[in-house]
């Protein structure tokens, strides 16, 4: 008789959405996928904040949170005895104490742990910080089996920490309907963005090009869809609309079909950090709506948007260098289309949902032994 083989136990901690952002999104995806068919899957929701709002604002109902969470998460580690947890970390000082918690905790209890980040400013971060930090860093690194990256441009950051055998690449990956486009169906092109909006995202570069492209008397329309994240912010960037009269529409933040909808409407993606990002959820998205993609070099973009193919990469902070491929795609509509097809495909076989689990149950097998 043939017995079963016993799966595997897998724990997962992380933040549900609201709020919506990168690891919240990535977090309910995992734990809803197929990953519940090759491990016996139990997860943790860390979650302190219900909006952008109050991210890294102090609050005493916060520190109770996070010492609910902590004696939960103890408890589930004696309990269940997973082997292996997974555990996303931050890159700012009193995010990586607190998810430093959860990786001693493994530790004390001789539970296997593997760590994830989902960004690319870590370096940065460390290199700014002093000396006890980096010191403390280095220590509770020593702990976790390995360490999960969201692109092989990433990997870099940590090759102080770890051997390059036990530093793992996971791409974004998620299951998005199939729009319905009309290329170059209007007049004007259509180009759509997607993100907060805050000056690190790129947001007044997108404007100010827009501005160019208006004072050239270009047939353009721009949709701009988010959440400010800050007054100085908007206040620039809609009176820079109103001055100069630019053909801008600004939508409040989208999910669900609503999102998928405006992506539809547009004919090229356009979304231009100026400081460091992981891989893009926004991108991904754009990718399967088939649309081109003008964005710039951070984090792991260019690993899903391959210049002169579906897309361009252009300098950060640099209107002008958005404005001569916006007025690009503008002109010649068949780059639009190709470079739109090429972007549905790249997203079918490189970043689906299936795709994305597969890739993480391969790493989380091969470290639970």
């Amino acid at each position: 008789m043939i017995m079963p083989v016993e799966k595997k136990k897998l724990l997962i901690i992380g933040k549900l959405p609201p709020p919506y952002m990168g690891p919240s999104v990535a977090f309910e995806i995992l734990i809803r996928s197929e990953l519940k068919e090759q491990f016996d899957l139990r997860y943790l929701d860390i979650k302190a904040n219900e909006t952008l709002d109050t991210l890294g604002k102090f609050s005493f109902s916060k520190i109770r949170k996070n010492i609910s969470v902590y004696k939960k998460f103890s408890e589930m580690l004696s309990a269940f005895r997973p082997d292996i947890v997974l555990i996303p970390i931050s890159q700012t000082t009193l995010g990586f104490l607190k998810d430093a918690v959860f990786i001693w905790l493994c530790k004390r209890q001789a539970i296997k742990s593997v760590i994830q980040l989902r960004g690319s400013n870590f370096r940065k971060w460390i290199e700014s910080s002093s000396f006890p930090v980096r010191k403390f860093v280095a220590h509770i690194l020593k702990m976790p089996e390995g360490v999960i990256v969201l692109g092989n441009k990433l990997k870099y950051l940590f090759e102080n920490y770890f051997s390059d055998d036990r530093i793992f690449v996971v791409p974004n990956g998620a299951d998005y309907p199939v729009v319905a486009k009309n290329n170059g169906s209007n007049e004007k092109t259509t180009f759509v963005y997607l993100a907060n909006l805050q000056s690190s995202k790129g947001i007044r570069d997108v404007l100010q090009a827009a501005k160019l492209l208006a004072q050239q008397q270009l047939p353009f329309r721009l949709f701009v869809a988010g959440q400010w994240r800050d007054e100085a912010t908007r206040i620039f960037c809609e009176k820079l609309v109103s001055e100069n009269q630019l053909p801008v529409t600004f939508f409040p933040p989208l999910k669900g079909k609503e999102k998928f909808d405006y992506l539809a409407s547009g004919d090229v993606f356009v979304f231009t950090p100026r400081e460091p990002e992981g891989h893009p959820w926004v991108i991904i998205e754009a990718m399967s709506a088939g649309l081109p993609v003008i964005s710039t070099d951070q984090g792991a973009i260019t690993e899903s948007v391959s210049d002169g193919l579906n897309g361009f990469i252009v300098p950060a902070g640099s209107p002008e260098s958005i404005a001569l491929k916006m007025a690009e795609l503008i002109t010649d509509q068949g780059k639009r289309v190709r470079m739109g097809e090429m972007s549905r495909k790249f997203y079918e076989d490189r970043f689906t949902e299936s795709r994305m689990v597969a890739n993480m149950a391969r790493v989380l097998s091969d470290l639970a032994g």
